[in-house]
């Protein structure tokens, strides 16, 4: 890290430490309180006026730690931190200006740090395919992360968004209780190459969702396919330049209860109307590693997915507390994605102690699959750079199958802090047979100010 950057960054965490406890100091008794939902508290009651009056200011910070305790492509035991900070506010238009079944919303996003899986886990030339540290990436930069007003018409029978803001928000969502990125968020984004953006990138976009009944809805996107928008510096890019196409979600969505318990059900498909280069194939049909012509163009690429949520037991009639179960699986198009399936399944037991009622243990495992024709085309360039040697720079890693596994612990410290100790083991790093399997050691703060 260059040094005006650590700077910049002590200068940030010091300023924001100090206003912290500026804050507290100045504020009723309840901050730091571990009964109140927010680190500085209620601000002696005027933080509740303000929601009643429609105004809900948001702040989080999410920091995660991966050090590499076993293996890996580099097994130079350190440690590495990332973490991101959040502020936006939340508008109920019916409230503050009168407009019925209104809502609006504004959110930045900065991010920052190192993530333990680039260099350590996995081959710098192949990376890994999941992260040990979700919340890196995107850069180290402030980004407009939502943007948007929402209308529900026809007594909420529609329900309709537009502005600025990504898929997985709406499209194969997925909390992120876990730190490795296999079990966290939407995972389309994750595995659907350079055109499914998530957090906390977004996009000019426009959902429109139908309330079928109580349990069932469908909805529709229409998201802007803008690769400048991830470049570093355009984190407020309003503007349509550079725009490829468009990605178009859509997505079936119910939501029973079994045994009185809740549960909920996604399944769905999207196209992006991009061009796409083929992962194998040159403009004439043959092996583009081979004969060193352009890889063929493709005018759209597409996948569909599948996430299941249920709870399946409570505790002494408690809901709060019991078993929970989930899964989720994508598939993409052979033809223009690295990765042609994923799938994953999570155990979460709430509330295992009486003693901790609010604490969580989860388990979950996941397996990503690399395209066999990317096998066959990194296969087919070692060939024609006659190359063979795994630690010869220019050898092109052969990549196939990576398995992550995760156990963790969530500890409620507070009603505004959880601490979610992790350990991690990731199979084949990057998909790549020659990298030892990894044993990292995690640690995930969330915090809401």
């Amino acid at each position: 890290m260059k040094k005006k950057h650590v700077n910049a960054r002590l200068i940030c965490q010091v300023s924001a430490a100090a206003a912290l406890v500026l804050a507290g100091n100045a504020m009723a008794a309840d901050a730091f309180s571990s009964d109140s939902k927010w680190m500085t508290g209620d601000w002696g009651g005027e933080r509740t006026k303000l929601i009643e009056q429609g105004i809900d200011i948001k702040a989080d910070y999410v920091g995660e730690v991966g050090g590499n305790l076993h293996g890996g492509y580099n097994d130079d035991k350190t440690a590495r931190y990332a973490d991101q900070f959040g502020l936006g506010v939340a508008l109920d238009l019916q409230k503050l200006w009168g407009w019925d079944n209104t809502q609006a919303k504004i959110q930045l996003t900065n991010r920052n740090g190192y993530n333990i899986s680039n260099d350590r886990v996995g081959d710098p030339r192949a990376g890994t395919l999941s992260s040990s540290q979700e919340v890196y990436g995107r850069g180290h930069m402030v980004r407009l992360t939502q943007l948007w007003i929402q209308h529900q018409f026809f007594d909420n029978k529609l329900d309709v968004k537009a502005g600025y803001f990504g898929e997985g928000e709406d499209f194969n969502t997925f909390p992120c209780d876990f730190q490795n990125l296999a079990f966290c968020g939407s995972q389309v984004g994750n595995w659907a190459t350079n055109i499914w953006y998530n957090w906390p990138v977004s996009q000019a976009a426009i959902r429109v969702k139908y309330n079928i009944n109580d349990e069932l809805y469908a909805q529709i996107g229409a998201y802007n396919q803008n690769p400048s928008q991830l470049e570093h510096g355009n984190g407020f890019k309003l503007s349509g330049s550079g725009t490829a196409g468009t990605v178009l979600p859509v997505e079936l969505v119910w939501s029973p209860k079994v045994n009185s318990l809740p549960g909920e059900y996604r399944v769905g498909y999207y196209k992006s109307t991009a061009d796409a280069d083929d992962v194998r194939e040159d403009v004439n049909g043959f092996d583009a590693a081979t004969t060193g012509d352009a890889y063929k163009t493709h005018s759209s690429k597409s996948g569909y997915w599948f996430v299941a949520q249920q709870q399946l037991t409570s505790h002494n009639g408690d809901a709060s507390r019991g078993l929970n179960i989930a899964a989720n699986a994508t598939f993409h198009d052979k033809d223009t994605n690295f990765i042609d399936n994923y799938q994953s399944v999570m155990f979460v037991y709430k509330g295992p102690f009486d003693a901790r009622p609010k604490d969580d243990v989860g388990i979950g495992a996941a397996r990503i699959h690399v395209n066999d024709d990317v096998k066959k085309n990194a296969e087919l360039l070692n060939v024609s750079n006659g190359v063979s040697d795994y630690d010869n720079p220019v050898f092109s890693p052969i990549r196939e199958t990576e398995y992550n596994y995760e156990i963790n612990y969530g500890f409620h410290v507070t009603n505004w802090l959880t601490v979610r100790p992790n350990l991690q083991y990731i199979t084949h790093p990057g998909g790549v047979d020659a990298v030892d399997n990894a044993l990292v050691a995690g640690l995930k703060i969330q915090s809401t100010f």
